[in-house]
């Protein structure tokens, strides 16, 4: 059994695909969720009650986890589209900029009249490149269901969603698993929509406090494997520096970090996300996704930003040719690989 034989095959190259999916397939990934700009600022330590910090400030920066994400796709050779919203003030501009020059669709964002973009002040700890986020967002700031075409998602090979707009994301997800198009979630905080979007999800990447909350509070790993006991094909939760810890139907395991650089981790799980979806379009085995993905993360935590950071597929081959995925427990021709999904094989048999 090969994920190749079930979903990814079809003409797959890294710079697009010739034939993925049906005949109507128009992109690779179709990304619906948060876009933001970002303030980012350099602090040695915490801000402690009472005190005071010295700033090292920087320029607005894009960010929001799926539109970095989807342009994470793009930098690796993927056709991609973002749905999404924005205000109709300065910053719709400021947070869609990288993605409009570097080809991702934008044709469905949606700009809400008299909001405000959702933005973001994150504080770097220069000492090992941990962040603090404080977030603003337009409670406006909803996508509407009802206005929203479902032939974009048909036309997609792969679907990313996240929690920000529970409802918009469900609606989606339902689409695509109605169509055997495979659906992965960022979700980094336990909603009460979540029950319903997760019916719907095949791969869930969530924080570790997602998994510890899901879990029961005892563990990441207690997280996952409930999350992949009840029907997730694979859920992974992403740990940082430790790592992660990562559940299929099969087996449970940890997955160590690789040692890099770090200057910043803002954007590694949005980079983790887009490394995770080049190789399951590509058909890696269940491991070698996990690798890719931890690959793409470590990578984006040498510069500054959610955005910048970003590997382009040339970059990402040449770090994986010199750094060996770590956590790889059996030989190349032993590595488990993702179970086919018979839901998705019966839809491509239609």
């Amino acid at each position: 059994m090969t994920s190749k034989a079930s979903l990814w095959e079809p003409g797959f190259s890294g710079h697009g695909f010739s034939g993925h999916g049906s005949s109507e397939t128009k992109i690779d990934v179709l990304g619906l969720g948060e876009n933001s700009v970002d303030y980012l600022y350099e602090v040695e330590d915490w801000p402690k009650p009472g005190g005071k910090l010295d700033l090292s400030g920087a320029e607005p920066r894009a960010g929001g986890q799926i539109a970095s994400a989807v342009l994470g796709c793009r930098r690796l050779g993927l056709r991609t589209a973002y749905l999404g919203c924005a205000g109709d003030d300065p910053e719709a501009r400021d947070a869609l900029e990288n993605l409009a020059e570097e080809g991702v669709d934008l044709s469905a964002v949606r700009k809400i009249p008299g909001a405000r973009t959702r933005t973001a002040l994150i504080l770097v700890r220069r000492a090992d490149g941990e962040r603090l986020i404080l977030e603003r967002r337009d409670p406006q700031l909803r996508l509407a269901t009802e206005e929203l075409n479902p032939s974009l998602v048909r036309g997609a090979g792969l679907l990313l969603v996240d929690t920000t707009d529970p409802d918009a994301s469900t609606w989606a997800a339902r689409i695509a698993r109605a169509e055997g198009i495979p659906v992965v979630l960022d979700a980094d905080r336990v909603c009460p929509e979540i029950e319903d979007l997760l019916r719907y999800v095949d791969f869930p990447v969530v924080s570790e406090n997602f998994a510890r909350q899901w879990g029961g509070g005892e563990s990441a790993r207690q997280g996952v494997e409930r999350l992949s006991a009840s029907g997730a094909r694979l859920a992974i939760a992403t740990c940082g520096v430790r790592g992660a810890w990562v559940s299929s139907s099969t087996e449970s395991w940890h997955s160590p970090a690789f040692d890099v650089e770090v200057r910043d981790t803002t954007g590694a799980g949005d980079a983790f996300h887009a490394g995770l979806i080049w190789a399951l379009l590509a058909g890696k085995s269940l491991e070698e996704v996990v690798g890719v993905a931890q690959a793409a993360a470590g990578l984006s935590c040498g510069a500054l930003g959610a955005q910048d950071g970003l590997p382009t597929i040339a970059v990402l081959r040449d770090f994986l040719e010199r750094n060996p995925p770590p956590g790889i427990r059996a030989s190349p021709s032993e590595r488990p690989t993702i179970p086919p999904n018979r839901h998705w094989a019966s839809v491509r048999q239609k």
